[in-house]
């Protein structure tokens, strides 16, 4: 069953959690050169979609966490820290700056938008790592 959680866990986060930092990396720079072009709004789209179906990534982490007996692990903890952080940034910050955007576009906004997209995706790496390097675990790398 834990090979199965821990299957689903990392298909989801591949599937649903990759084109979410791709179309927001992308994003700043075509709302601000071509923002009637529908580029802009189609990768707000896919933000806002691949979101709400990435909320099965956490789910299947902690089911797979729970699993596994690992939940109380620091490196888990820390993860699960970091994922509400990149969740809070892409709900609270990302998603409306996009749609902000989508109405007027702003070259001071979009560079704001590109740094925090930045931040997001610099926290989905470190749980990656987290997630692969396990630090305490005797299983870890």
């Amino acid at each position: 069953m834990t090979a199965l959680l821990l299957s689903v866990h990392v298909l989801a986060a591949i599937v649903l959690i990759g084109p979410i930092a791709v179309a927001a990396s992308l994003f700043p720079r075509h709302a601000r050169t071509e923002p009637d072009s529908g580029v802009a709004r189609l990768l707000h789209r896919i933000c806002r979609g691949y979101a709400l179906a990435g909320i099965a990534v956490p789910v299947f982490g902690l089911a797979t966490g729970l699993q596994m007996g690992v939940l109380g692990d620091p490196w888990l903890l820390i993860s699960m820290v970091l994922t509400v952080i990149a969740a809070a940034l892409l709900a609270l910050v990302i998603l409306p700056a996009q749609a902000a955007m989508l109405t007027e576009p702003v070259a001071s906004a979009a560079k704001r938008l590109t740094a925090t997209t930045g931040v997001f995706n610099l926290l989905w790496a470190v749980v990656v790592v987290l997630m692969i390097v396990r630090p305490g675990s005797s299983t870890g790398a």
